[in-house]
C-alpha cells in the first residue's frame, strides 16, 4: 500500500474488489479520494488517469479531477456521494451520446493530445501510458500499444482497421483463449465463442465510426454527487463501438430514469441495436466468468451460442 506524502487524516472507505481505498487530505490541503495496490500493474494508475481526462474532454460528463498519480496511488478529487436522480439520469443519457460522438482516431487505444487540468499538455491514453512488462492477451507489443485492464485481466488495445475485428481479435478471442488455458468454459462454449468472431461481419450491424468509451461502464462506475449529478469513475478506456457501454450499463444493475431515452433522443441507435445487446454483453461476462466463475460461465457460453447460430 502506497499513500501520497504528507496526507493526512486517513479514512478507509470502500473502493472495490480490486483496490484499497482512503478518504483524506493531501500534503497541499486538498480532499482527495486515494486508491492503492501494493502489486498494481506497471502505469496502471497513469492509464486510468489519462482515461479519465479522456472522457472529460469534450465536457459532456464529468469525471473526477487527477489530483496526484505515482506507480502505488492515484489521488482524485474528493466527490460527496449522493443519489442519481431524475435529472441526473437525462443528464448522463445525453452526457454518454455527446461523449461517444467525440469520438477515438482508432479502434483501440487512441493516440492523440489531449490538455490537463493545470493547462500542459498530455497524452491521452495512448501506447506509452498503457505500457507493461507483463503478458497480454490479444497481440499487444512488448513497447506497449496500448492495455486495457478488467480486474487482474490484461487485454491488447492495438488498433485495428475494423470493429469487427477490434471485438473478435483483442477481445473475444484473448477472452476465449484464457478461458481454454483456465478450464474455465466447455470446449463447446469455447468453439461458439470462435464461431461468433468468424460472424462479426454480419452481426455488429452498420458501420460506425470509433465512439470514445468508458469501456467498463457498469452502474457502480457512476456515481452521483450530492446534488445528483452522474460522474464516471474507473475507466478503461478506448475506442469502440458506441453499444459496447450502453450494453453493459444495462447487464449489472441498470440505472433508473431516462438514461436510454434521452441517449437515444440526442443520437438514436442503428436499426437492430436490440437485437445486439446481448452480444456485447457477452465481453463483460467472458470477463466475469473468468475472475468469478459460477453463473457467468453458463450465461457467457448460452450467449455466444446463440449467436454462433
Amino acid at each position: 500500500m502506497s499513500l501520497p506524502p504528507g496526507a493526512s487524516h486517513v479514512r478507509p472507505i470502500g473502493g472495490g474488489d480490486i483496490n484499497e481505498a482512503f478518504h483524506l487530505i493531501l500534503a497541499d490541503g486538498r480532499e482527495a479520494f486515494v486508491k492503492t495496490r501494493a502489486d498494481a500493474f506497471p502505469g496502471e494508475y497513469a492509464a486510468e488517469a489519462a482515461g479519465l481526462r479522456w472522457l472529460a474532454e469534450p465536457g459532456a460528463l464529468r469525471t473526477p479531477g487527477v489530483l496526484e498519480v505515482a506507480e502505488g496511488y492515484l489521488a482524485l478529487e474528493w466527490i460527496a456521494p449522493g443519489r442519481l436522480n431524475a435529472a441526473g439520469a437525462e443528464e448522463l443519457g445525453r452526457g454518454l451520446a455527446a461523449t461517444h460522438a467525440a469520438s477515438s482516431p482508432h479502434f483501440g487505444a487512441p493516440r492523440r493530445e489531449i490538455a490537463r487540468s493545470d493547462g500542459r499538455e498530455h497524452n491521452g491514453p495512448d501506447e506509452d501510458e498503457f505500457a507493461d512488462d507483463r503478458t497480454i492477451a490479444g497481440g499487444a507489443r512488448e513497447d506497449g500499444g496500448g492495455i486495457a485492464r478488467f480486474g487482474s485481466l490484461q487485454l491488447a488495445n492495438e488498433p485495428t482497421a475494423d470493429w469487427p475485428s477490434f471485438y473478435a481479435e483483442r477481445r473475444l478471442r484473448p477472452l476465449a483463449q484464457i478461458a481454454r488455458e483456465r478450464a474455465a468454459l466447455s470446449a463447446a462454449g469455447i468453439g461458439a465463442i470462435e464461431q461468433v468472431c468468424e460472424r462479426l461481419d454480419d452481426l455488429v450491424g452498420p458501420a460506425e465510426p470509433p465512439a470514445r468509451l468508458h469501456g467498463d461502464l457498469w452502474s457502480g462506475n457512476v456515481m452521483a454527487d450530492v446534488h445528483g449529478h452522474p460522474w464516471l469513475i474507473d475507466p478503461s478506456a478506448y475506442g469502440g463501438h458506441r453499444e459496447v457501454d450502453l450494453a453493459m450499463l444495462r447487464l449489472f444493475g441498470m440505472p433508473p430514469g431516462r438514461v436510454f431515452a434521452a441517449y437515444q433522443e440526442l443520437t438514436p441507435l442503428a436499426d437492430g441495436w436490440e437485437e445486439r445487446v446481448e452480444l456485447y454483453q457477452l465481453l463483460p461476462l467472458l470477463v466475469h466468468a473468468l475472475l468469478f466463475g459460477g453463473s457467468y460461465c453458463a450465461a457467457a457460453e448460452r450467449i455466444a451460442r446463440r449467436y454462433a447460430r
